[in-house]
């Protein structure tokens, strides 16, 4: 069966693993997937990223980020969705939290913050908000 939304798949697994205590999740891997993460654990959300390849199939492992016996992501939700694509200009990008969390944009340049995408005048696809 064929996933429709890999990224929710993604952000989904993320938030039910530290709702459960994991030490990591495990999921197959994409270059868009693989992009985002990296960003989550450069803002410091995460403790690290690797990737795993088992014949033809890849798969990643997201490292969870405890702060004392709460997970550091306190909210993550997908914006831009298979079936509402949400594009902005480098104008108009979120906020998040008035600027303590962070949106996760696909730009022309790849895959990075709302904070980055703004200082090099990228706009793009709203992929994720974290917080």
């Amino acid at each position: 069966m064929s996933m429709s939304d890999p990224i929710s798949d993604m952000l989904t697994r993320i938030r039910n693993g530290q709702k459960a205590r994991k030490v990591s999740v495990s999921l197959p891997a994409s270059s868009v997937k693989l992009a985002i993460a990296e960003v989550l654990h450069r803002e410091g959300y995460v403790n690290g990223v690797s990737t795993d390849e088992d014949g033809a199939r890849k798969t990643m492992t997201v490292e969870l980020k405890y702060h004392g016996d709460e997970p550091v992501i306190e909210h993550i939700e997908r914006v831009s969705r298979p079936g509402l694509r949400v594009y902005v200009g480098s104008d108009s990008l979120p906020k998040v939290q008035g600027g303590l969390g962070v949106a996760i944009v696909s730009t022309s340049s790849g895959v990075m913050t709302d904070h980055e995408a703004r200082a090099g005048r990228h706009g793009g696809e709203v992929l994720c908000i974290v917080s």
